[in-house]
């Protein structure tokens, strides 16, 4: 059985002198997000999300905090970078249960990253 790919879309469009962005969620779902320029892309696209996208990818970590700890960053921080890459699809959080305890596991959910700018 073939693997579907899970190709993220981010379309910037230029309007009257000014860019807008759409956030398709994963390719072939209808969801868009409408946020206001290339701002936007470079704060979602930022190098500690590159690296957060990357430990995910390499390590596999089995917790947020877990995440945290190989970055070297404070756990509140990494865990907004998540939560905004889930948001946008980028990642999954996959709850693991160990005894009482539950644990978000963040798993990177999209082969690539294709970015349009129509002008």
């Amino acid at each position: 059985m073939t693997l579907k790919s899970k190709v993220r879309e981010i379309t910037i469009v230029e309007d009257k002198g000014t860019f807008s962005t759409l956030f398709k969620r994963l390719y072939g779902e209808s969801d868009e997000y409408n946020y206001e320029g290339i701002a936007a892309v470079r704060h979602l696209l930022s190098n500690e999300k590159a690296r957060v996208l990357h430990t995910i990818k390499s390590k596999a970590p089995t917790s947020i905090y877990k995440l945290a700890r190989l970055l070297e960053r404070d756990f509140k921080a990494v865990n907004e970078d998540v939560k905004l890459l889930h948001r946008f699809g980028f990642i999954d959080l996959v709850e693991e249960k160990t005894g009482k305890r539950s644990r978000l596991k963040p798993i990177v959910a999209i082969d690539s990253l294709k970015i349009e700018i129509k002008l």
